[in-house]
């Protein structure tokens, strides 16, 4: 395995577990969609330095269903924050 993959998968090792910490105890729903959308975007990196470093696109189509599940998912979130900051008290 490649020296700098594997330096690439121990950087985004960590910040991938400094970002779960944060999905768990994030104080408010808006902290947790950040991080999630943090990492999904960590996962995303690792997969495109991988098929630069490997010279490939086998998991192209990976990066973009990922790429559309965190756009559909922050859209569904700030709407469920909107609709429950506007909701009658």
């Amino acid at each position: 395995m490649n020296v700098l993959l594997v330096a690439i998968y121990v950087v985004f090792g960590v910040a991938a577990l400094l970002t779960l910490w944060r999905i768990v105890i994030g104080p408010s729903i808006l902290d947790r969609a950040v991080a999630s959308d943090v990492l999904l975007t960590e996962v995303m990196c690792i997969l495109g330095a991988e098929m630069a470093i490997n010279h490939h696109t086998r998991t192209l189509p990976v990066l973009l269903i990922i790429a559309a599940v965190g756009v559909f998912g922050s859209i569904s979130i700030a709407r469920f924050v909107a609709r429950r900051d506007n909701a009658p008290r």
